[in-house]
């Protein structure tokens, strides 16, 4: 089903909110880490940065300006490049989060598509190492896609399990979001679905239009299960994300170094299929984003901003 003029979409998820440095070296928690972190993943393949904001202190931060401060590090250091927010949250009022996507306007931002148990167990502990309730109602979603359509911020849609897939129809439906669709399956939370390829295949057949329609479908995997996603979806013709926000290691068990380490395996496996890493150019046609020259990002990029 692939060929190697099939272009493939890699996302860097350069951080996360969860982890910390005990846990990694590699996660950057300043402007200028998260710069390196994106030049070593941009340089390996990365097309788009996927974005969690963070004091320089290394905590979760959901203010403007610890976004702006990322973003325009990362644009200086590496020029053009997909921008892809978190919008994820539980307790942070959904104005607050949708503040930053108003100031900035990212070329996509995430927008979760269900309300879930969200966890993580330990056997060894007999234990939850934490969980949670990670509420996404419609009425959430409805205000994110009718925010998004006004900024004109391509929506990526995290669906956790086949479910959250279907829940796509209605906002189809009510032209709240339009096609091509960026559908991220993602796989492997505690609460969602479990992460194989025959629950990724079945997932992927569900996006509207299947598999293999014009709608753009990727897997994120979580832990060291991503491996064999990302091998099955780049064989299917999806799209692939990897960094330190998912999975701290190799195939081979070993730490990753940086994001660069990450996404240099999952393009040898894209690579290995018979694909290619999407240009970043590619990727703004695949997705339906065309690169902002002139407003708040163009500055940004310059250093002009506010």
């Amino acid at each position: 089903m692939s060929r190697f003029e099939d272009a493939c979409i890699i996302t860097c998820a350069i951080s996360g909110v969860v982890a910390n440095r005990q846990q990694c070296p590699a996660i950057p928690y300043t402007p200028a880490e998260y710069a390196a972190e994106a030049r070593r993943a941009v340089d390996e393949g990365a097309a788009m940065i996927h974005i969690h904001a963070r004091r320089p202190d290394g905590t979760p931060s959901f203010e403007v300006e610890d976004f702006r401060a990322i973003t325009r590090a990362i644009l200086e250091e590496v020029g053009d490049v997909v921008i892809n927010y978190s919008t994820g949250a539980v307790g942070v009022p959904v104005d607050k989060r949708i503040a930053y996507l108003c100031e900035l306007r990212p070329d996509v931002a995430a927008l979760n598509m269900g309300s879930m148990n969200y966890a993580k167990y330990s056997p060894r502990r007999k234990d939850f190492v934490f969980k949670m309730v990670f509420e996404n109602s419609f009425d959430t979603i409805i205000e994110f896609c009718r925010a998004m359509r006004e900024l004109g911020i391509r929506p990526e849609h995290e669906c956790f399990d086949v479910g959250h897939v279907a829940s796509l129809e209605p906002l189809l439906d009510m032209g709240l979001v339009d096609e091509p669709l960026q559908v991220q399956c993602v796989m492997g939370v505690l609460g969602g679905i479990p992460a194989t390829p025959r629950h990724l295949r079945y997932m992927a057949d569900e996006v509207p239009g299947g598999a293999e329609s014009r709608n753009n479908w990727g897997v994120i995997g979580i832990s060291r299960d991503q491996w064999r996603l990302i091998a099955t979806a780049a064989a299917m013709g999806g799209n692939v994300r990897a960094g330190l926000e998912d999975n701290f290691y190799l195939p081979n068990g070993e730490m990753a170094r940086s994001n660069g380490d990450l996404i240099a395996e999952a393009r040898r496996i894209v690579e290995a299929v018979g694909r290619r890493p999407a240009t970043v150019a590619e990727a703004r046609e695949l997705l339906g984003v065309p690169r902002r020259e002139v407003g708040v990002f163009a500055e940004v990029a310059s250093g002009a901003g506010a």
